[in-house]
């Protein structure tokens, strides 16, 4: 049986040293260069050179889309759960997009402001994070579910919203609009402690990252520029939730917890690999590949069997 693109992108990584800050764990997942690496702009890269646009659909809007345009000779990727600032209110992509050059394009999204529906700026600009690990890991799972049963790719926002206020009132981050960005904006300073300690090495393609040794998931891109650029949002995203965790109750030594929990690691990217999968067209350019396995909320986009980001979470 031929193997998938996906399961080759997965099998091709292996495990860096970990970093441990505190409570989080990173293990770089290292792969060597691909000599052909496709030709794209992250998403800060293209707002900051001017090409991309994102805006309201309408004058009136509409929560769950928002307009992207890319005037830029080059595709624009979008990486899931990417954070975006202004306009009516703050959203999430609610999966990885990867835009088409001197293209316009209706993304799908979430809102993560619940209490602001008034203009605050034209267009929209983007955050240093992506969305809670947690919350990114449940919208990922509905986003699929939506998928499968209907076709789009919605999320479910109640869950959105429900996932905000809980964290927001553990780690007493209060909002007028109920924004998210309270909760990242309030702890900035620790979080800030964990990007510092989670620099990018050499040969370093993904991520994967525990709390309190419990595997929280993996983002996997298909070049070392594409990771050094989004790891800073990677980590405050996950880090939020390390704040958030409970210290584990006393047990192993932290040496047997590390060898354990890099063969839990091991273990997770090897069932990522043979987990089932839906196939559809993506939006913009490429594949949207889905894992429909029990445990894992997982996606990838691909082009022309070349795997440029999977993300996968334990459930």
């Amino acid at each position: 049986m031929q193997t998938s693109p996906l399961a080759a992108a997965l099998a091709s990584v292996t495990l860096g040293p970990e970093v441990v800050v505190d409570n989080l764990t990173m293990f770089p997942l290292l792969r060597a260069v691909d000599p052909a690496p496709l030709d794209y702009s992250v998403l800060d890269d293209a707002l900051a050179a001017g090409v991309v646009e994102i805006t309201e659909v309408s004058e009136q809007g509409s929560v769950p889309d928002l307009k992207l345009v890319n005037r830029g000779p080059r595709p624009v990727l979008i990486v899931d759960g990417e954070e975006l600032l202004g306009a009516k209110q703050n959203r999430i992509v609610n999966l990885t997009i990867l835009v088409a050059a001197n293209s316009e394009l209706t993304i799908p999204v979430s809102c993560v402001e619940a209490g602001r529906w008034r203009s605050r700026s034209r267009a929209f600009t983007s955050a240093s994070r992506t969305q809670f690990a947690t919350g990114r890991a449940k919208r990922m799972a509905s986003v699929s579910m939506s998928l499968l049963a209907r076709g789009d790719r919605m999320s479910d926002q109640a869950e959105v919203w429900d996932g905000i206020a809980q964290k927001s009132a553990r780690l007493n981050s209060p909002s007028p609009t109920s924004a998210m960005e309270s909760i990242f904006s309030t702890h900035a300073e620790s979080l800030e402690s964990f990007v510092s300690g989670c620099r990018p090495v050499e040969g370093q393609v993904g991520a994967l990252f525990a709390v309190n040794n419990v595997l929280v998931g993996f983002d996997l891109f298909d070049q070392p520029s594409t990771l050094r650029k989004v790891l800073p949002k990677l980590v405050r995203s996950v880090a939020v939730d390390a704040i958030d965790g409970v210290a584990p109750a006393d047990g192993p030594s932290q040496a047997d917890k590390g060898i354990l929990l890099r063969a839990q690691a091991a273990q997770f990217l090897a069932v990522a690999a043979r987990a089932p999968q839906h196939r559809t067209p993506a939006l913009g350019l490429g594949e949207d590949v889905r894992l429909t396995t029990p445990h894992i909320a997982g996606a990838a986009l691909a082009l022309e069997h070349h795997v440029v980001h999977v993300s996968a979470f334990a459930v």
